[in-house]
């Protein structure tokens, strides 16, 4: 992170060693504080006749040992004033390691990072949303559609046309998400993305995400009828709802899936519950025996 006009942020102050002459003397300053001292001591008490003095203040016979000194070889924790905390860094993701028995597999129990496949209007979001929020373990939903739209000033809408600068801003956020995952990943927290991968778009197809991503992301299609994408996308608003025509014409790449390989979930009759269950079978069984994509 850099100042407006280029210049690096100086590392954080401790206190009592601030830049300049100011806080290069704060603790000294201290020590030497004019005027009244803020605590003064009290007077002695009088002496009363036929009553010794009191003896002086003597310190502890057996004062505390002062801290032993940190072993040679021992890692010494940095002092950093911001509380920052190192994390691990993100890697690929790998292929999760399949259990030893398949049959007895819990989904809801491991750390992947799946892409939720479907058309607009599909409930993707939606069940990504809620299978995120019933796991048993800590995971995260990243929608690419919601990243995308932190382009505030000069967001590129794909409703206006594809074209370099919204086919740049997808990259953007493909990669942005890719790296999110990753991240969430290496630090003990699962994720599951959800796009509207074409399959027969290159530009915006498997490849990246698995580029982003790594190899063990488990990608799963949700492709409802065409007559239920239109009901759900007739309720949306804003910017998310498209034209009839324009869902008849996404619902009808996306059929390319079949035959694919990759497994795909008809939620055409299921409410938001059974989807979810569905995709933890779906999971299971990807983590069992990963699909080749």
């Amino acid at each position: 992170m850099q100042h407006a006009v280029g210049a690096p942020l100086p590392p954080p102050h401790r206190p009592g060693q601030g830049p300049g002459p100011q806080g290069a003397g704060w603790a000294q300053g201290a020590s030497h504080h004019p005027g009244p001292h803020p605590n003064p001591p009290a007077p002695p008490a009088p002496l009363v006749p036929g009553h010794p003095a009191p003896p002086p203040h003597q310190a502890p016979a057996h004062p505390a040992p002062p801290a032993p000194p940190p072993h040679p070889g021992a890692p010494v924790e940095p002092v950093n004033s911001t509380g920052h905390i190192q994390l691990p860094p993100g890697g690929p993701v790998p292929l999760p390691h399949p259990p030893a028995d398949p049959a007895v597999a819990d989904a809801s129990q491991a750390a992947v990072a799946v892409l939720l496949i479907g058309p607009a209007g599909a409930g993707k979001t939606t069940v990504a949303r809620h299978w995120a929020d019933r796991r048993r373990v800590p995971t995260a939903h990243i929608s690419l559609d919601d990243v995308r739209e932190w382009v505030r000033s000069g967001f590129a809408n794909p409703q206006s046309g594809w074209n370099e600068n919204s086919e740049a801003q997808y990259r953007l956020a493909r990669r942005t998400c890719g790296f999110a995952a990753r991240n969430f990943l290496a630090n003990g927290i699962s994720c599951i993305l959800d796009d509207a991968v074409f399959p027969d778009r290159p530009v915006v197809g498997l490849g990246g995400w698995k580029r982003h991503v790594g190899p063990g992301l488990l990608p799963v299609v949700v492709l409802p009828g065409l007559e239920i994408v239109l009901e759900r996308n007739a309720a949306r608003c804003g910017n998310r709802r498209l034209s009839d025509e324009e869902v008849a014409r996404i619902h009808g790449r996306m059929a390319g899936w079949y035959g694919s390989g990759l497994p795909i979930i008809d939620n055409s009759t299921y409410d938001v519950e059974t989807t979810a269950r569905m995709l933890d079978e779906v999971v299971a069984r990807s983590i069992a025996s990963p699909p080749t994509w």
